[in-house]
């Protein structure tokens, strides 16, 4: 798909300078993937304490070897 966008030229020189992307466009779709993956994982850090767990289990049994 294709999608016309306006980007300061001076972002886009940065990060080509500090990258080892060799086109705009390789530069934006890293951009974009990394943007897509820390909301992500932002989204996961939001479940931490929310998972209720039996104090008594025991965990070691099924862990034996046959």
């Amino acid at each position: 798909m294709a999608i016309n966008i306006q980007i300061e030229k001076a972002f886009i020189q940065d990060a080509l300078a500090l990258g080892n992307q060799q086109t705009e466009r390789d530069v934006v779709k890293v951009a974009l993937g990394k943007y897509v993956q820390r909301r992500k994982q932002s989204k996961v850090l939001e479940l931490f304490g929310t998972i209720d767990y039996y104090e008594d289990y025991n965990y070691k049994p099924p862990r034996r070897e046959p």
